[in-house]
């Protein structure tokens, strides 16, 4: 190809030299807008999309709070000690029984020293539950009631003559009125009543959980089993190990072992046959035999 007709390509009309001029300045433009402008989008603020990222940040620092945070430790009272509560305590079943035994004689322990010497667990043991345990108020109270009683009231119990009340007849308001006895309590008095069939002595107050050895003392003040209720006696001789088990004072243990102690050796002359049975609550032998018959 000659030079000529080489040439010919480059030779452009007024047209077409104005087109290409227009291109290069608009190629030009482009160039500058590029390398000038800033193209950075910028985000509003959304006021409602700030307050979720606020409390959204508040969210996630209350987790982690509760996370790092101790384990909230529950007192609890050491008389209603289960199997299981007593194995993640790191008592042995042996001190588990000592504990379930004590119990079933309906007797309480009412302090820390006193635990131990039931359970027979060991000191270091008891120096790291024994924060844990948590008794009725009124033990803890228990001096001030002492204290009560060292202010001169005798005057006042010399004019006011004390009028006293069948135990099987007294009301909640009759309960109450006595110093010591709440509403609580008083409730506690009924429905040991209901559940027995009414009491055949005041020292059956020791069973209602809760009273102080001074309130039962002026329970007594107030107070008598002046005459002995009608109760639906037990037939120790014929009765089920269902109705022995259902008994107040007999537990399903026991009823079985009356059960078999009785067939062995035949009917229950009497309350000292009875005594006779293993684990039978001997100290409230006179209380039981009121509630049973024997013929």
């Amino acid at each position: 190809m000659s030079f000529k007709e080489l040439q010919t390509y480059f030779k452009f009309s007024k047209e077409q030299r104005t087109g290409i001029l227009s291109l290069f300045i608009i190629i030009i433009s482009l160039q500058c807008i590029y390398f000038f402008t800033d193209f950075s989008s910028k985000t509003e603020s959304d006021p409602q999309k700030q307050e979720w990222l606020s409390l959204q940040a508040e969210v996630d620092s209350m987790k982690l709070n509760r996370n790092n945070s101790s384990p909230k430790i529950y007192l609890f009272n050491p008389n209603f000690i289960t199997d299981y509560k007593g194995y993640k305590l790191g008592m042995s079943v042996e001190e588990i029984d000592r504990l379930f035994e004590f119990r079933k004689t309906n007797k309480y322990v009412n302090s820390a020293e006193e635990f131990q010497q039931v359970t027979k667990v060991s000191d270091s043991l008891l120096k790291e539950i024994a924060p844990l345990f948590k008794f009725p108020d009124w033990l803890n109270n228990r001096k001030e009631f002492k204290s009560y009683n060292k202010f001169p009231v005798e005057a006042f119990a010399k004019n006011d003559k004390i009028v006293v009340i069948d135990i099987n007849e007294a009301t909640k308001e009759d309960l109450i009125k006595v110093y010591g006895v709440g509403e609580a309590i008083s409730l506690r008095i009924l429905k040991q009543k209901e559940i027995i069939g009414g009491f055949v002595s005041m020292d059956q107050m020791t069973d209602v959980w809760g009273l102080s050895p001074e309130v039962i003392e002026k329970l007594n003040l107030h107070f008598k089993v002046l005459k002995v209720p009608a109760i639906k006696k037990v037939d120790i001789n014929n009765a089920s190990l269902k109705d022995l088990s259902q008994f107040h004072y007999f537990r399903y243990a026991l009823a079985k072992d009356i059960l078999t102690y009785r067939s062995m050796n035949g009917d229950f002359k009497n309350i000292e046959d009875l005594t006779k049975v293993k684990g039978f609550p001997v100290d409230k032998a006179k209380i039981i035999s009121l509630y049973l018959d024997f013929n």
